[in-house]
């Protein structure tokens, strides 16, 4: 593991962050073993909305032992599905985490209930030392107790005194747990969930007045500190926007369903997330694929933008976020213009700096290859580098870095080590259209140079245009070699659309949409790979403009839609 840190010295700060983070966990751990339950549970007084649509068919498989959960579908052979400890960790961390239930609530019918309860029970019937370690991790104990909330009524109907009283019970201590160990909670999402689910609990036992005020302060003082004034979130996912609304939204309700009043932070952050949620959206709904958005949800962010009274057009930018939307006509173009989060929230984070989207008329066209359903092994590394990605890369090195060692990574979760320290951006607007132009430094340290990138939307949207450029930086001599191109420009395609050479261009079909590309050079056609698809990987093509840095350090290219 020492060769991380010498690999990026920055890292032996996390790693001592994280070792006394987990110290400070496993304390709670050995506590939620002796303590006995202290008695006075009831049964929730109330339950939150799942905007999250559930799908029978899931529900069903659990019934025949064919269990489709974080992307792998697992035979159960009549066997208990907590009983099986070899499965994938994604498939082992769902199982635990009870989102599940929403498919059985979404069938609606005496059995499904039936079968919720059985397995809930089935999990209650486990002693706290046959229940595995995973299940008390964070964000996975906050996602148990939120599923049994607004599960509650599913679970519970048809249920006996005997069962209903075993139920308020084990709501009752994994909340207790949940309290306790909050305070060991990871930086970013699993620490904000926890928060979320507390003030969730409080919220539904009657007589909790005094807990909910303190949870209340608590998640408004972490919502203060995650959702920038821009309603982007500290970890730069735009999916993290939909997952934080997806709870919040139902919390605000059910403030006022129990007529305690919110919290300013927390309306504050709805209010500010929904036009966020709404900047990264393309017009067939999907978010853009930036910093670990992955396959979409397409009924979830309708539901949510129910929800937004603002009914304007999206924001064109996020400037603490560090995004940019040029929307013209039928045409949509997002870009990232921002340096890479901070190492603590960058588990998910990508190194697509500058990377561009862009759709048209509802069909998206160019995209980057997304977040992998299954997020493990070499997929999802894979996945975060630049070449994945819809930019310029430098001797096929990413412009952010990763660790060397496989060890930090498992231990830290693969944070992301900052390569770009400063993106200036520039935006103007004529009687032509939009222009932006922003640049990173994430290549100068290895090699010597900044990479800028101009793009221009044409005012009817019809025309894209964009040049990438290379700058050496000053003081800092290139040190590339001197034998092969170094530089290449991706434009990754959506697996749905058609592409074929026609003349010295290309002809791009997705639907009733025709797009032609040209460039300065020929471009070539490769194979890429589409992660962000709900059954898993898919076969797609990329754009390839290679670019040698000693004969031109410029590259002009242009997609215009066909009249």
């Amino acid at each position: 593991m020492t060769t991380g840190f010498v690999d990026e010295p920055r890292l032996a700060g996390l790693m001592a962050r994280e070792i006394g983070r987990r110290a400070l966990s496993r304390l709670g751990a050995l506590l939620r073993h002796p303590l006995p339950f202290a008695g006075g549970a009831q049964l929730p007084a109330a339950a939150l909305h799942d905007l999250r649509r559930g799908d029978p068919s899931i529900a069903r498989g659990f019934y025949v032992g064919h269990v489709w959960l974080a992307g792998q579908l697992v035979e159960l052979n009549g066997r208990s599905p907590f009983a099986l400890k070899d499965e994938a960790r994604p498939w082992r961390a769902e199982l635990h985490g009870f989102g599940w239930l929403r498919h059985f609530a979404r069938a609606g019918d005496a059995l499904s209930c039936e079968h919720a309860r059985s397995l809930v029970g089935d999990w209650l019937r486990l002693g706290r030392r046959q229940r595995t370690a995973l299940a008390y991790e964070h964000e996975i104990a906050a996602g148990r107790v939120l599923a049994w909330i607004a599960h509650a009524p599913t679970i519970l109907s048809g249920a006996d005194a005997a069962f209903a009283e075993r139920f308020a019970r084990g709501l009752a201590a994994e909340t207790r747990h949940l309290r306790r160990m909050a305070g060991s909670a990871p930086a970013g999402m699993a620490r904000l969930r926890v928060r979320i689910a507390l003030v969730a609990a409080g919220l539904v036992q009657p007589g909790a007045a005094n807990a909910v005020r303190q949870a209340a302060r608590v998640l408004g003082e972490e919502l203060d500190a995650q959702v920038h004034a821009d309603g982007g979130h500290v970890s730069r996912n735009p999916a993290a926007v939909s997952q934080i609304l997806a709870e919040l939204v139902p919390l605000r309700a059910l403030f006022d369903e129990r007529g305690v009043p919110a919290p300013r932070a927390v309306f504050g952050a709805v209010d500010r997330m929904l036009p966020a949620l709404r900047f990264f959206r393309h017009g067939d709904g999907s978010l853009a694929l930036f910093n670990g958005a992955g396959a979409p949800d397409h009924h979830l962010s309708a539901a949510l933008l129910e929800h937004d009274e603002t009914l304007g057009e999206p924001i064109s930018q996020m400037r603490q976020s560090g995004y940019h939307r040029l929307a013209a006509g039928r045409t949509v173009m997002l870009a990232d213009t921002g340096v890479p989060p901070a190492p603590d929230v960058s588990h998910d984070a990508h190194a697509g700096t500058l990377a561009l989207e862009f759709s048209s008329g509802g069909r998206r066209f160019v995209v980057n290859c997304g977040a992998p359903v299954r997020i493990e092994g070499g997929w999802r590394r894979l996945s975060r580098t630049t070449a994945a990605h819809s930019t310029l890369t430098l001797n096929d090195q990413s412009s952010s870095r990763f660790s060397r060692s496989e060890a930090v990574d498992r231990f830290l979760g693969g944070p992301l080590l900052p390569g770009p320290t400063r993106v200036p951006v520039n935006r103007e607007e004529s009687h032509e259209g939009q222009v932006l132009t922003a640049a990173h430094d994430g290549y100068r340290q290895p090699f010597g140079f900044v990479h800028e990138r101009q793009l221009f939307l044409s005012r009817d949207g019809r025309r894209i245009e964009g040049i990438d450029r290379l700058f050496q930086a000053a003081g800092r001599p290139h040190r590339m070699a001197c034998d092969e191109p170094m530089g290449t420009l991706r434009f990754h395609l959506h697996p749905d659309v058609e592409v074929e050479t026609a003349g010295e261009g290309l002809r791009l079909v997705h639907g009733e949409e025709v797009w032609w590309f040209s460039s300065d050079g020929a471009p070539q056609l490769e194979e890429s790979i589409f992660f962000a698809d709900a059954a898993g990987p898919r076969r797609t093509r990329q754009i390839v403009l290679p670019l040698d840095c000693l004969d031109r350090t410029d590259l002009n290219w242009r997609f215009e839609r066909q009249a």
